[in-house]
């Protein structure tokens, strides 16, 4: 019994060890990102390592806050995101509410023709988007990053509120069908207050995604005015210095990094909570 103790503390011990490696080695970009924000052009540009920085300055931090291109770009950001993630979370709550809850004919078929849609690339829809939004008039407008989410835009994450939604009772709909509601109400009054955990994690995930795209903002936004935060962190690395401004460079990843760290901080509780109730922890 006593060998068996020591070589369940062992065990654990060493599953410790290497989660703290793994945590260091993963969190060493965070840091690495966060020091060189406090440091100078010199000792960022220096031929050795200056793991920290030594006179702490605030002067890339200051300098940030007066540029006007980058106050623009951070409520471009939160202006699209917002608005991406609402219309992007109604849609998918209606779909996944009328696969989970409606009997309608040919209901599995649509839900596997719109699975089917997770095994095409990305990539293979660029082109063929790109000619869509520009015969509509869109290119250089925020719509072509706002509004297809506004289409329930997202097989996996349809799926995930599909199968929570599943997991509802389905006398919560006849009860409330006695008391003479229709289908709108149960979907809002019932059937959305349950799916909170999921609904939070898809908002999580929908938010992580939208705040560091690249891609669709570079392509659509055209001018200065209409950039977001991370093509505003671009042009900084892209400006045609012989000496590159890493401090402002690493303040503005900084500065667009706090929001997501913020944001799963509070919602990491609403994501392993969905995984439980969506049925996928195996």
């Amino acid at each position: 019994m006593r060998v068996k103790h020591t070589l369940h503390i062992l065990q654990r011990l060493t599953l410790y060890l290497l989660l703290t490696a793994a945590t260091v080695a993963m969190s060493f970009p965070l840091f690495w990102m966060i020091s060189s924000s406090f440091k100078t052009i010199e000792e960022t540009n220096a031929p050795g390592i200056v793991w920290f920085p030594r006179q702490p300055t605030l002067e890339a931090y200051l300098g940030i806050f007066q540029n006007a291109n980058f106050l623009r770009a951070y409520f471009n950001s939160v202006f699209v995101v917002s608005l991406a993630i609402i219309g992007t979370l109604i849609s998918i709550a209606a779909v996944a509410y009328a696969f989970s809850r409606l009997q309608w004919p040919g209901r599995n078929l649509v839900f596997f023709l719109m699975l089917s849609t997770m095994m095409i690339p990305p990539q293979a829809l660029i082109v063929p988007q790109y000619v869509f939004f520009n015969k509509l008039g869109w290119v250089g407008t925020f719509n072509p990053i706002v509004i297809p989410g506004y289409f329930a835009g997202g097989a996996a994450m349809i799926f995930l509120l599909r199968q929570a939604m599943a997991q509802i009772p389905k006398e919560l709909d006849e009860a409330a069908f006695i008391d003479g509601a229709n289908h709108i109400q149960i979907w809002w009054e019932v059937i959305l207050p349950l799916s909170k955990a999921p609904l939070a994690t898809i908002a999580t995930f929908l938010f992580v995604g939208l705040w560091n795209n690249l891609l669709t903002p570079l392509m659509y936004l055209q001018t200065v005015d209409l950039y977001t935060l991370p093509i505003f962190t671009a042009t900084l690395y892209n400006i045609n210095q012989t000496v590159q401004p890493w401090p402002t460079i690493m303040t503005a990843a900084v500065l667009t990094t706090v929001p997501l760290i913020v944001l799963f901080f509070f919602a990491q509780r609403y994501i392993l909570d969905s995984v439980v109730i969506s049925g996928l922890k195996g």
